[in-house]
């Protein structure tokens, strides 16, 4: 077929369906592009068969996989005979004859047809799809959708009515009439249009059909039927011919409907993981069951009859079937019952329940009649028979998915399942040896892990609970409750250490994870060849050969050239490019370059560089290339990488056509010479261009001499020679070493400014490293066909344009940025300026016409690339193509959306989707070859995909994704950077080498190729749902996984990546991962990962993916559940008196009344251990990785490095910080985090900001732990606590720690000032930055905002999310805290239920605590209600003097701050001077006062204003003029005065908090020289190298002496007040008590 023919194809269709014009012309060449790309390598016809075998008909081409799922074979075989409707829906009812046969016979009828098609129709087809894929905009997200459109598209065309008409159909009637319905409907889903802005609507996912709901109703005959028309007749009633033209007709808000609720709630880890309980709580039941019998052994006896033995054993079936019951109901609520697909869940849970009755019943039957005289054997028979049908439920229900239990639907022949298993279970299966693997790897971790828990865990727990089982307190009462709870105290002790030893018994299986994934994957790595043990001569010496036979597709060419001769080329362009980004200096270069010498006999040779010669390399390192710098690290990864093995490589005119896709929203293009020149702010002290040269010494160094010889040579050119004297040179010289030139030409300051931005990350960086693709293109080419040059001889020009041609015509790159037609000036020089440096990039981008007055207004995709020309009127660039949307693409997070817009623009078979801050490197570009080797589409067999036989050669599943190593090039700053880094390290090549070899690999990180025609089949390359696909790459990667597609991880390709790593962003980032988690907790995916892989796979994928969250909760929980065990465990040692023992561990005689709990201690040391050996393995990954990838030494180095500067500090807090942010998602969604700023790692941060943005998160946790903790340490002291001193501190001070310069003296004072100033702003006038608006912010979580708009200035200040559900607000605001406070009350009751000396019983400690604990709030409220009348009357006469409001907060927040501390002398007064009761009362009084608050919050509070206008009108009491309004102007005081109670305690306690962190951190500000050692660990920059102090100018310097003097002052009189409150009753502890203050209140208290 010519060109011309394919032409008149797509005109036809674009005339018969109103196709836009521009949209025809860009999918004509997309085709042609993929024709040629396909064409290259097998015949043309082969090319254009495999294509629509691809798109349309092959055995994996999603559109025949749809075909069959929504049974539309039967609806087509069916004809008109009946009503095709009626009759679909009686065969889905009724069984059909032979129902499998006709299935298969369907399937042959299909390829015979598919066979039978002329390449005319084939290609009518694919072009018929691609023109409906390239107007579809956002439906390109929805694929079966897309599949149903086409669908009746092409039955319409085939139908004479289409044929026969001639006139041609309007342009743009497609977009009009079925695809903007379909838009506006998703939009209308998240959006409200109000005066053409769009506004988010407050719903949650579970209200919100989003595209996988939309798509999931073309999956099912059922679903088809639903969609109506206006006139309500179905669509499927008319003839399939005619539907086309009524899509236009269909009422899309009436058909479509919610298929799976991601509602918020934890119970999603129940559905979806109950595999991984069902194995962890069964089998904890059966371990500790069997190991304390004690508990269930009756009154009398010492240890219970066998049959109650076995029978309570046994109860581990009962749990694990209560698991699933529990998993069944919470499934029950997320899939809608309006069709059969709920109907395996009602028998699921019908068997659930007889299961249940057989594994529990036995045990009620045994327990009555146990004890009774002649019972003969029935009980213990009916106990062994329970205990033996409980193993194997467990089992069962351990191993087998839940998706596969009673009703199929994985593996079902029904066609009910069929869609199902199409779209969500046909996972790829693995080859035979990596599937041993993968079952070989588990059962190794769960034998370790059954086996340590059982001895380690178990046995050890079973001599505590033998002591403590039937423990009674004796002689203990009060005067309300009476004996009751005090003396059972010891039992409920117990019964929260069964719960820590449950959460151990769940991190110990992660421990033994980590340790086997870590031998399999550096075993993997060896069999790869991937390692340093390999000689340094081996890697090197051999490189050249490695070189021709890996890269080079030597194949076909004659023996006329030297292997040396093509090899020399190649190196030789890589070492020049490296000596042109500036990594090698002159004198390196001249060594490792190949020269041309004379040899003997007067003949031309060829010289290696001694680089390859040298056969002792180690002590020559330094020679070839700067130490540790960035080119030896790319020069010996080049090298290793070729020692593995790699797919052979095609002829350069043979290899496919890829895509490089980057897409950019406001990301830097190009620094601009003020941001390198100048410093940012204040805090920052430095330039960007001397941070760059602190990063980069030796790059810098060559850069200058560079620019020296440059500058010569136009000085020379000038002919002002200077033969000036060295000294003088040497001044001036200095400008080029400060900023890189003395002119300030701009062809100079450039040069300076594209050094710094290919070293920070902008997106000319990325640019310019993915170019290096076309010149490898070019350099392989010219390599690999020296015929060529012959050919052009001299004429290089020709020869140049001849490889311009073949790089163009196989790589193209296209940048996606879609707010390029809105850039400012400066951006829009930075854009023109990339397309005039690589003319072939092509920019798509977002163009808006403004629509008529009040319309909206016109979108469309539009692409320029450097050869566009430009616009004379506007100066601007006239676009190639230029398609119209539906309506604005980014409805979702931005990203996903950039993604989709661009995506018409790609050409060619293979995507390669990257960042933009990304970068690449030539000699990994060489490898190109090699990677798109990996699809396994290189020879494809030369039958039809559809011929009777061919098609078997077409049965293996395609690759869909290939994945890549990522190095992250900002690993050098200091030890923050080095935890990302090695943390990427980890996670990005380790674990993933070992989970990609055994089927696990879902995530695709950035630089990963994907097959672009399965991808885009499928639905794109990324989901785009708002706040659900939050990270919405992984998204794509498990789509492809549960429909079908290969992922493929490869080890010998790598690409660099930029990572901010200030302490802040690292942070945020980790925000962003644990929030989007949450999200993917929910998501229907996890759904069907979760309850259809088969065990080993679904265990794999746990543990990768969502085990490692869920492991950093159990982590904090299991610290959290610890300090409350040991508080218990304290308030029994310090009333009660422990037993004496000997040696052997029996209680020595004659000691009345003690209790023996030693063994309780002894658990508790076991205890910590496993907590810190637990943490402590997470150090271990990286510690193996540098020991394969760099040597011993270097592996103890950079450990030791870590351990000085604190990092197991970071690990805590940044456990702390995933953890909360995941669970926090869960409950209330959308990530609210204060933003930190980015900026260098350099930054100070003060003292108020982290505090506001880690306070919510970790800050509070760690400083009740820490209360905790200090009474624990009062009641048992034992040396292991001080490792839990450490972790809990590192959660209250993490952020202080690594805030670089936090130690220096004056910078600290002024933090001082500037907490104190934050605390009290905001209250007569509107502040960014201020307490009252951050406690605001918090709050809004539960209470939501008003949806009035009042444009109002202090609005801007507050997002807009959704508030939580009411449910989640109950269990998490209300339930939860009243239950922590019940605890702890517990405990300190059981502590003052003692008689004292004189033996008689004090008043209820009920009444104590109660008195102190609603005290402060009570006064709290008397004050704020004085203030109140105060501030309505003085208000209006104050209303000129701006500080009114100001001053009668402070007033009311000092009163506060003295009622608080009075009520605590108060109480430690009565507790007699006893620091660890007054300890243990301050605990339950905290746990009391959040209760109270909480349930405030949640229970009285409407929603809150999104402006604080209310606030300042309760301090001047001025509510008038403030636009709140008659009716709220009663409600509104009223509410805020609530409100207030509130804060007032918040206030007070921040106040507090904060001056106790800051009381931690003040010794090390005394140590001399401290803030140069703390820089010294952060940077990892010796003093000499850190970078200088900032420089002040006098003024600055006096204000700043003065602030500094008056606020020490300030400082040193609060902390010496806060001292006295306690150092003084301590001192004068005999003066002051009872008896000498005769006071009648204190004694009935």
């Amino acid at each position: 077929m010519s060109t011309e023919e394919i032409e008149d194809i797509f005109l036809d269709l674009t005339q018969k369906f109103g196709f836009q014009r521009d949209s025809m012309r860009n999918m004509f060449d997309f085709t042609m592009h993929l024709l040629d790309s396909r064409a290259s390598r097998m015949s043309p016809n082969q090319a254009l068969l495999t294509l629509h075998a691809d798109y349309i008909g092959g055995q994996h081409a999603n559109y025949r996989k749809w075909y069959f799922a929504a049974q539309l074979n039967l609806d087509d075989a069916v004809g008109q005979s009946q009503n095709p409707g009626l009759q679909r829906l009686k065969s889905v009812k009724g069984a059909k004859p032979g129902g499998n046969k006709s299935l298969d016979s369907a399937l042959n009828r299909w390829r015979n047809a598919m066979n039978n098609m002329s390449q005319y129709d084939r290609l009518r087809q694919i072009a018929l799809y691609l023109l409906c894929w390239g107007e579809a905009g956002n439906v390109r997200f929805v694929p079966e959708c897309l599949c149903f459109i086409f669908k009746c598209a092409d039955d319409y065309y085939r139908s004479p009515e289409c044929q026969n008409r001639i006139e041609p159909v309007p342009e743009g009637l497609y977009l009009n009439t079925v695809v903007k319905p379909l838009y506006r409907f998703m939009r209308d889903q998240g959006y409200e249009v109000q005066d053409g802005k769009f506004v988010r609507r407050e719903k949650d996912h579970d209200q919100i059909i989003g595209y996988d709901d939309i798509n999931q109703l073309f999956w099912y005959p059922e679903g088809l039927a639903k969609i109506v028309l206006s006139d309500n007749s179905r669509l499927i009633d008319v003839s399939p011919a005619q539907r086309f033209m009524k899509l236009s007709k269909v009422e899309w808000n009436r058909t479509f409907f919610k298929t799976y609720f991601e509602k918020r709630s934890t119970a999603h880890l129940l559905v979806n993981f109950n595999r991984i309980w069902i194995l962890h709580i069964s089998i904890f039941w059966f371990y500790t069951a069997f190991n304390s019998p004690k508990v269930y052994s009756p009154r009398d006896k010492q240890f219970p009859s066998p049959e109650m033995t076995w029978s309570a054993v046994a109860l581990g079936g009962a749990v694990s079937t209560t698991i699933m019951i529990l998993a069944t109901i919470a499934e029950f609520s997320y899939i809608p019952t309006t069709w059969n697909n709920a109907s395996h869940l009602t028998t699921r849970l019908v068997f659930l329940l007889v299961i249940l009755a057989l594994t529990a019943g036995p045990t009620f039957y045994i327990a009555m009649v146990d004890g009774r005289p002649n019972q003969g054997s029935v009980p213990l028979i009916l106990g062994i028979v329970q205990f033996f049908i409980s193993v194997v439920v467990t089992l069962a229900f351990g191993i087998i998915p839940s998706g596969r239990m009673f009703g199929d639907r994985v593996a079902g022949k029904a066609r009910k399942y069929m869609a199902s298993q199409t779209f969500t279970a046909s996972y790829p299966a693995l080859p035979r040896s990596a599937r041993t693997a993968s079952i070989f790897l588990w059962l190794l971790i769960f034998s370790c892990k059954f086996v340590e828990s059982y001895f380690f865990l178990t046995t050890s727990f079973s001599k505590p609970v033998g002591v403590m089982a039937r423990t009674k307190v004796q002689g203990c009462g009060d005067k309300i409750i009476g004996d009751a709870l005090c003396s059972n105290h010891v039992p409920f002790t117990l019964a929260i250490m069964y719960v820590m030893d449950l959460v151990l018994f769940f991190l110990d299986t992660y421990l033994w994870y980590i340790i086997w994934i870590v031998i399999f994957s550096i075993g993997r790595s060896f069999s790869l060849g991937l390692s340093i043990w390999t000689p340094w001569k081996d890697i090197f010496t051999r490189m050249p050969k490695r070189i021709y036979a890996k890269l080079l597709a030597t194949g076909e060419m004659e023996i006329k050239y030297k292997p040396k001769v093509l090899v020399s080329q190649i190196w030789n362009a890589v070492i020049i490019s490296m000596y042109r980004e500036h990594l090698l200096s002159i004198d390196h270069v001249q060594r490792l370059l190949y020269h041309q010498v004379d040899g003997p006999d007067g003949r031309r040779t060829l010289r290696a560089p001694p680089f390859f010669t040298n056969q002792d390399g180690a002590g020559l390192k330094g020679n070839f290339f700067p130490i540790g710098g960035e080119a030896e690290r790319r020069i010996s990864f080049f090298a290793s990488s070729l020692t593995t093995a790699l797919p052979e490589p095609l002829p350069v005119d043979a290899m496919p056509t890829f895509t490089v896709l980057v897409p950019h929203y406001s990301e830097k293009i190009l620094l601009s010479l003020r941001e390198i020149i100048r410093e940012e702010d204040q805090n920052t002290r430095v330039t960007l261009l001397e941070y760059l040269k602190q990063l980069h010494p030796v790059e810098w160094d060559n850069f200058v001499k560079d620019t020296k010889i440059l500058a010569e040579e136009t000085d020379a050119m000038d002919g002002t020679t200077s033969q000036a004297n060295e000294k003088a040179s040497k001044a001036d010289d200095l400008p080029f070493y400060c900023i890189g030139f003395k002119t300030s030409s701009p062809e100079y300051t450039l040069r300076t400014r594209i050094w710094a931005s290919l070293r920070a990350q902008t997106l000319y960086r990325t640019v310019s490293g993915m170019m290096n693709y076309s010149k490898a293109i070019k350099l392989l080419y010219r390599v690999e066909n020296p015929d060529i040059v012959q050919t052009f001889g001299g004429n290089t020009e020709r020869l140049e344009r001849e490889l311009e041609r073949m790089a163009r015509r196989k790589f193209k790159f296209t940048i996606s940025m879609q707010r390029f037609s809105k850039f400012n000036k400066e951006e829009q020089e930075n854009a023109e300026f990339l397309l005039r440096a690589y003319p072939d990039l092509q920019i798509a981008y977002l163009d808006e016409e403004p629509g008529p007055k009040g319309g909206e207004a016109k979108l469309f995709s539009a692409v320029i690339d450097g050869h566009s020309e430009i616009d004379e009127k506007n100066g601007k660039r006239k676009p190639k193509f230029r398609v119209e949307l539906p309506g604005n693409p980014i409805l979702g997070d931005g990203k996903s959306d950039n993604q989709n817009h661009a995506m018409i623009f790609y050409r060619g078979e293979y995507l390669q989707l990257i960042d933009a801050n990304q970068d690449n490197y030539l000699e990994e570009c060489l490898k190109i070859r090699n990677i798109l080797g990996e699809f396994e589409e290189y020879s494809m067999s030369s039958q039809s995909p559809y011929a009777q036989w061919g098609h078997k050669e077409f049965s293996r599943s395609p690759v869909a994704i290939v994945g890549t190593r990522e190095y992250i090039f900002s690993e050098n700053i200091g030890v923050l950077g080095d935890i990302a880094a090695g943390k990427e390290q980890t996670f990005g090549t380790m674990t993933a080498r070992a989970l990609a070899w055994i089927g696990g690999k879902l995530h695709y990180g950035h630089p990963d190729f994907l097959n672009a025609t399965f991808m885009n089949t499928r639905g794109g390359v990324s989901k785009a749902q708002k706040g659900l696909h939050l990270n919405e790459d992984i998204f794509a990667g498990m789509n492809a996984f549960g429909r079908g597609g290969r992922i493929k991880h490869s080890e010998y390709y790598q690409c660099g990546k930029g990572r901010d790593l200030g302490f802040g962003t690292i942070l945020n980032f980790q925000t962003k991962i644990g929030t989007g988690m949450g999200e993917q907790m929910l998501s229907r995916e996890y759904y069907y990962l979760g309850t259809q892989l088969p065990i080993d796979r679904f265990l794999t994928f746990y543990y990768g993916h969502p085990g490692f969250h869920v492991n950093n909760i159990l982590v904090i929980y299991s610290i959290q559940v610890f300090m409350v065990t040991l508080l218990f465990i304290g308030t029994l040692n310090k009333q009660l008196a422990i037993c004496k023992v000997d040696a052997q561990g029996n209680v020595l005689p004659n000691q009345g009344g003690c209790y023996n709990l030693i063994p309780v201690f002894d658990w508790i040391r076991r205890c910590i251990v496993s907590i810190f050996l637990v943490f402590f393995i997470a150090f271990l990954p990286l510690f193996l990785q540098e020991l394969v990838e760099r040597g011993t030494g270097k592996a103890c180095l950079r450990l030791g490095k870590h351990f000085l500067s604190l990092s197991p500090i970071f690990e805590v807090f940044s456990t702390q910080i995933y953890s909360q942010s995941i669970l926090s998602n869960l409950t209330f969604g959308g990530a609210r985090y204060i933003a930190t700023g980015r900026g260098f790692a350099t930054t100070r941060i003060s003292f108020s900001i982290l505090y506001s943005r880690f306070a919510g998160p970790s800050i509070y946790m760690g400083m009740r732990n820490l209360l905790l903790l200090l009474y624990a340490t009062m009641a048992i002291w034992i040396p292991h606590l001080i490792y839990f001193w450490l972790s809990v501190l590192s959660l209250c001070i993490a952020p202080f720690l690594f805030n670089p310069h936090q130690f220096s003296y004056a910078d600290f004072i002024i933090d001082y000032r500037e907490f104190l100033r934050w605390m009290s702003r905001g209250n007569s006038r509107t502040k960014a930055s201020s307490w009252y608006g951050y406690c605001r912010l918090s709050r809004t979580m539960i209470t939501g905002y008003k949806k009035k708009k009042l444009g109002h200035p202090s609005e801007k200040l507050s997002g807009d999310v959704p508030r939580a559900s009411w449910r989640t607000v109950i269990f998490s605001e209300i339930i939860w805290p009243i239950c922590v406070a019940t605890l702890f009350v517990i405990a300190y009751m059981f502590v003052k239920s003692f008689p004292d000396a004189n033996g008689n019983l004090g008043p209820s400690a009920l009444i104590r605590i109660g008195v102190i604990a609603i005290g402060p709030v009570v006064w709290n409220a008397a004050v704020l209600i004085s203030l109140f009348f105060i501030a309505l009357f003085l208000g209006p006469m104050m209303e000129k003097w701006p500080k009114f409001g100001s001053v009668m907060a402070t007033l009311a927040h000092s009163l506060c701050l003295v009622g608080l501390v009075a009520f605590f002398e108060f109480f430690w007064f009565l507790e007699l001077w006893d620091a660890s009761h007054a300890v243990l009362g301050i605990i339950a009084i905290i746990a009391i006062q959040r209760a109270i608050q909480k349930i405030l919050i949640a229970v009285f509070l409407t929603r809150e204003y999104k402006h604080d206008e209310t606030n300042r009108a309760w301090w001047t009491g001025k509510w008038y003029g403030r636009g709140l309004g008659t009716s709220a102007a009663i409600s509104q005081p009223a509410r805020e005065f609530i409100v207030k109670i509130v804060e007032m305690s918040l206030w007070g306690s921040d106040f507090l908090l904060g001056h106790i962190l800051l009381i931690i951190l003040t010794p090390p500000i005394l140590i001399p020289f401290a803030n140069r050692l703390h820089s010294t660990m952060l940077f990892w920059l010796r003093p000499s190298k850190q970078i200088r102090a900032p420089l002040f100018s006098t003024k600055q310097k006096r204000q700043r002496r003065w602030i500094v003097m008056k606020y020490t002052i300030v400082y040193i009189v609060m902390v010496a007040l806060l001292a006295a409150l306690i150092v003084l009753p301590a001192l004068f502890r005999d003066r002051i008590n009872f008896d000498s203050l005769d006071c009648g209140v204190c004694k009935s208290i």
